[in-house]
């Protein structure tokens, strides 16, 4: 009932309150990206979702479009200045996600949604973490976030699939919200955020 129905209903009745409530402070953000970043106000990214079907992710943009003198995009760690690592220990880039979840393209709570051409890499069983819709946050975001394997994090997103229910999803959510406050595991140490999946890490 809870998978099939209620999680759906939550999901539109709880992002469009939030997405209230919190619109004066993504009205703030906005303009101090510009003012600060002097990027465009939302990164969007095409991601597979649900059953692999292919959705643009939407998140406040947190890098400069900082180049080098041939023109090419300066590394992440370069272009993540002050201002984008605040967002991003917060997770306040994570709000315009709440669009995502008031679609239906994402949920609150699964896998998190990662990058197309990570599809033709996963095994059999990795690829069962696109059963569900993926998540603002998940199982593996609180048991690790970017300082576990991604074998580690393709483990712990089967297994939410497998065991999806009300009460862990409230579990996933509290500590969600303590790891935020704590600043926990935003980042993998010599990355910005986390490497890139090659299949076998």
């Amino acid at each position: 009932m809870y998978k099939f129905c209620l999680k759906r209903f939550f999901d539109i009745v709880f992002s469009l309150i939030l997405l209230i409530l919190f619109s004066p402070l993504m009205i703030v953000i906005s303009i101090l990206i510009k003012i600060i970043n002097k990027t465009d106000i939302f990164f969007k990214q095409p991601r597979p979702g649900k059953d692999g079907v292919i959705f643009n992710v939407i998140k406040f943009k947190t890098m400069t479009d900082e180049r080098d003198e041939n023109g090419i995009l300066l590394p992440d760690e370069y272009r993540l200045k002050k201002f984008g690592k605040f967002l991003r220990d917060l997770s306040l880039d994570e709000l315009p996600q709440l669009i995502n979840v008031l679609k239906g393209d994402m949920s609150f709570i699964g896998p998190r949604p990662l990058l197309p051409e990570y599809l033709s890499l996963y095994s059999a069983e990795q690829l069962r973490r696109h059963q569900v819709r993926p998540g603002i946050t998940g199982w593996a975001q609180v048991n690790g976030r970017n300082n576990i394997s991604w074998t580690r994090k393709f483990e712990l997103d089967v297994w939410y699939v497998d065991n999806m229910s009300f009460c862990l999803d409230l579990k996933i959510l509290l500590l969600t919200i303590k790891k935020v406050v704590m600043r926990e595991g935003v980042s993998k140490e010599g990355f910005a955020t986390t490497e890139p999946f090659n299949g076998k890490n």
